[in-house]
């Protein structure tokens, strides 16, 4: 038999309000149920508005559809859509509350049961912030014993290049230039495993959903759906992949804004340039700084939102409806898989754009020849853009640095490596920058705050481009590289005080 819903007496008079327009128009009652076009235009259902839009009395459906879900709003202080929403639920658990025997789901029961935990109101949010915290923690930890392997690697092939060549401009450029570049930023690749490691577990286990659900409640406070956590997590990898996941939000706004925030979400990228400049300059607490860089993020991130939200964005909210999977044990073969798919990416990184900028940076660095670094090309670039960089503490040498950062954020290794003189040694790179007199550890934290908030790489700022036009992508360099300014100069002034 058919069914209706009871909605409750304020939404049927809502229902019954606008289902007297529709049914002006015989036309389209012949073809829909008038009351199935009511409860679809009180919810703000994008195609029966389009379906409805050749219609004689289009505009008039539209202006009581409107009043009856302002009326709804201020009555219960929540969208028409999440009412009905809700009511359907209602009725689909009194349902099951009649018919379902426990026998029948009690075996699935279990699975769910972590879910009073990890889901929870309260706890649900500090719980996750505290395996965010772990996960950082155990990637320097586990991380730093295969990083000295593969430093020892690249030491002796740097000194066996060297005892085969003689010297000359070829010699230097595999050296100085190739063998100290991608070794520099290669030396990072087992951090870089193992939080791809920890990110693919928790997919796989099923939690990956859950963070949307709690964090649910905090998206929708910076006018966001909970399902836009899903790729601002992406962004912890790549934002260029999480930027194309976008296209799973239902709203067109809530793609915009998510693209425009995801450039604070610090990618794998920018993580190498952290653990450098982390164990230089903060011997102590690594995981606590590590954490600080990836939570000021999220909160620039949420007032970010909720700036654009109101600048440019009217307050389209979509109901939050999501299915959560069900707990697995992850086998070591999907875990694997996509571990070293991810890693993968980050392997043709180094044998594409950051080997042809490494020998760039090199060739700029080194020419024109018997001049001090200062007067080569790179130094007259660097000196260019010194002015903008002075305030934040950052010298030419920095600049010149950041700039490279556009192409991939860890070719900043890289021009670090050649222009310190470093060679191929991790540990020689170190000791150069604690050496450097320009680097402290307030002009360290500063460099890791503008990495994490300016501009994205190139590849971002095309893909913006691709899923958002030519406008927004413009904006979001523009914006972020703003911030990222403000928000350093802030704390270099501030930092200064307490040196």
């Amino acid at each position: 038999r058919h069914i209706h819903i009871n909605y409750g007496s304020e939404l049927e008079d809502c229902i019954s309000a606008i289902q007297d327009e529709v049914r002006q128009n015989k036309d389209l009652v012949a073809r829909y149920a008038s009351r199935y076009l009511a409860i679809k235009l009180l919810e703000g259902d994008v195609v029966i508005k389009e379906e409805i839009q050749n219609c004689d009395n289009a505009s008039e459906m539209s202006i009581v559809a409107e009043r009856e879900q302002n009326r709804l709003e201020r009555i219960f202080g929540e969208s028409a859509e999440s009412l009905i929403t809700n009511a359907r639920f209602a009725f689909i658990t009194g349902a099951m509350s009649e018919t379902y025997t426990k026998g029948n789901i009690a075996k699935h029961k279990k699975g769910y049961q972590a879910d009073a935990i990890l889901t929870h109101r309260f706890w649900g949010f500090p719980i996750f912030l505290l395996l965010m915290w772990a996960m950082f923690q155990l990637t320097f930890t586990l991380g730093q014993y295969p990083a000295d392997w593969i430093d020892a690697g690249f030491v002796a092939l740097g000194k066996w290049v060297e005892g085969i060549m003689s010297d000359g401009p070829f010699k230097d450029l595999l050296v100085e230039g190739i063998i100290a570049g991608v070794g520099g930023v290669m030396v990072f690749m087992p951090n870089i495993l193992i939080l791809f490691l920890f990110i693919a577990i928790m997919e796989d286990t099923g939690y990956m959903a859950r963070t949307a659900f709690i964090m649910d409640r905090i998206m929708h406070r910076i006018g966001l759906h909970g399902k836009s956590f899903l790729p601002l997590i992406m962004g912890f990898g790549c934002n260029v992949p999480a930027i194309m996941a976008t296209r799973t939000l239902e709203s067109r706004k809530d793609r915009l804004l998510t693209m425009l925030i995801m450039p604070f979400m610090s990618c794998s990228a920018r993580l190498p340039v952290y653990l450098l400049l982390i164990t230089v300059f903060f011997e102590h607490n690594q995981g606590v700084i590590l954490s600080s860089l990836y939570l000021i993020g999220g909160v620039i991130a949420i007032i970010s939102a909720i700036v654009l939200k109101k600048l440019f964005f009217k307050k389209d909210e979509v109901a939050f409806v999501m299915e959560l999977p069900p707990y697995r044990i992850p086998t070591a073969r999907s875990v694997m898989r996509h571990m070293w798919s991810r890693a993968g990416q980050y392997l043709k990184k180094m044998g594409t754009v950051i080997l042809v900028a490494s020998v760039i940076i090199w060739a700029m660095s080194n020419y024109p020849q018997n001049c001090e670094l200062k007067d080569t090309y790179i130094g007259k670039l660097g000196q260019v853009i010194e002015p903008v960089l002075e305030p934040l503490g950052f010298d030419w040498e920095i600049g010149v640095s950041l700039l490279s950062g556009l192409a991939a954020k860890e070719i900043v290794i890289s021009t670090m490596a050649v222009l310190n003189g470093s060679g191929e040694n991790e540990d020689s790179l170190i000791a150069a920058l604690q050496n450097n007199v320009n680097y402290t550890p307030l002009t360290a934290y500063c460099l890791m705050l503008f990495i994490l908030l300016y501009l994205p790489c190139i590849a971002a700022i095309a893909t913006v481009r691709r899923e958002a036009g030519l406008k927004w992508a413009v904006f979001t360099a523009l914006y972020t590289t703003g911030i990222a300014w403000l928000v350093t100069f802030i704390v270099w002034q501030i930092g200064q005080n307490f040196i």
